[in-house]
């Protein structure tokens, strides 16, 4: 994802949740991505609006006549510049965008489920970049960085303040080589310097465990990339299995992924019906029907969901919402509404471009406007999301007191609120 997207996501969701590593645009992506050629662009029939190639000729060769500093005159970068321009004309801010060669890599990588980074999950908060959670076995996690650990420096640069974009270039960087940072720690609001050697790190995308002191099974799903479908049917025949009588299904901060997995995921709780419906350029729509052999059809759920739930996300909770199959949780979704189709261009670059429109099952209109929850949960300042890795270590008592109030309403949804739960 390019510099102006990312910026654009920023402003527009208040909030920035990322993977720090060669994938950290990409991971806030608001993208279903299907993969075609220009041999599938259909033919809608619509008149073709011509674009002025003299009036664009006449730019460059005005730029490259007189334009005083000559080493700024780089044909790659203007090339880029002038059809990344071209893509954000059309409006489609943080969604339709072009991609650089080393972009496309970086795409792949993450709907392939890997990257390379130091695998930590961060936002802005108050102009600090704040930790929400390292990724399980990261160099991150490793190193001792916590939840709610600021990032104040960056190999002895202060970067508070600094655009998110500007803050992972320094940051990111490939396996192998080492990134120095200087860490305010959440519990004692200490400074630590802390030396980390970036790893290729698989993503673990669907985690789950029980609630404690319930029989709630807490299902994570933090990206919709490939394989994550069966990997979601094989944690809920685990949870079955560990007589789970209920599930907690949490897509915040979840930026979205393939749409494909976004069908598999909500056909595990569905018994029948649509996922989705689709309309594209001609205005004709289909159906996406639900994939029989659900795994968990006859348990009861509850979704959480938030500004940073985008893309697959919000169709697996339009639907679940739409069937009345659970309660959605949390706050409104970011609201991408939009099926983005891969169209490579001939030097390894790419655009990625809108081609249909989705809607929930009864044809509601997601773009710009977001899933809004059945029961509206913030967090609130400096409340942090729990996840299946931390309640692993903790008591009921300890998940009463976190904070998470998403997280306590669901259980109080499913009648198994935890022991001095209010």
């Amino acid at each position: 994802m390019g510099k102006n997207t990312l910026s654009a996501l920023i402003l527009g969701t208040a909030i920035a949740a990322l993977f720090l590593g060669l994938t950290a645009g990409v991971v806030l992506e608001r993208a279903v991505l299907s993969r075609l050629t220009f041999a599938g662009i259909p033919d809608t029939g619509a008149p073709a609006q011509q674009v002025d190639m003299r009036l664009i000729e006449e730019a460059w060769n005005t730029i490259n006549r007189i334009y005083v500093d000559r080493e700024a005159i780089q044909g790659r970068e203007l090339t880029y510049g002038a059809i990344s321009g071209m893509v954000d004309a059309l409006g489609d801010t943080g969604h339709s965008r072009f991609l650089s060669p080393e972009m496309v890599q970086a795409e792949n990588s993450f709907t392939e489920g890997q990257f390379e980074g130091i695998g930590v999950e961060v936002q802005v908060e108050n102009g600090q970049l704040t930790v929400v959670a390292p990724l399980d076995g990261s160099p991150a996690q490793k190193a001792g960085i916590e939840p709610g650990d600021v990032i104040e420096k960056v190999n002895g640069e202060e970067i508070t303040g600094l655009p998110l974009e500007e803050v992972v270039s320094k940051i990111k960087g490939p396996a192998g080589t080492r990134v120095d940072l200087t860490v305010i720690k959440n519990d004692s609001g200490s400074a630590q310097d802390i030396t980390l050697e970036r790893a290729r790190i698989p993503l673990d995308n669907v985690n789950w465990n029980p609630v404690p002191g319930t029989t709630v099974a807490y299902v994570r799903i933090s990206a919709f990339t490939r394989g994550v479908g069966e990997e979601l049917k094989k944690a809920l025949q685990e949870a079955k299995n560990q007589h789970m009588q209920s599930v907690v299904l949490d897509l915040r901060n979840n930026p979205g992924g393939l749409l494909q997995e976004a069908v598999t995921v909500a056909s595990q709780f569905l018994a029948d019906g649509a996922v989705m419906q689709q309309k594209d350029a001609s205005g004709d729509v289909s159906m996406l029907k639900v994939q029989p052999g659900g795994a968990a059809t006859d348990l009861p759920l509850v979704v959480l969901i938030n500004k940073g739930s985008a893309s697959a996300s919000e169709i697996v909770a339009g639907a679940m919402q739409d069937s009345r199959r659970a309660s959605l949780v949390g706050e409104t979704t970011f609201g991408t509404g939009t099926v983005l189709n891969q169209f490579n261009l001939s030097d390894g670059s790419a655009l990625l471009l809108a081609t249909q429109e989705w809607l929930t099952p009864a044809g509601r209109v997601i773009w710009h406007k977001g899933i809004e929850p059945d029961q509206p949960v913030s967090l609130g300042d400096g409340m942090f999301p729990l996840n299946p890795y931390s309640l692993q270590t903790m008591q009921p008592a300890d998940v009463a007191a976190s904070g998470d109030a998403q997280l306590l309403k669901a259980l109080d949804l499913l009648g198994q609120p935890v022991a001095g739960q209010p």
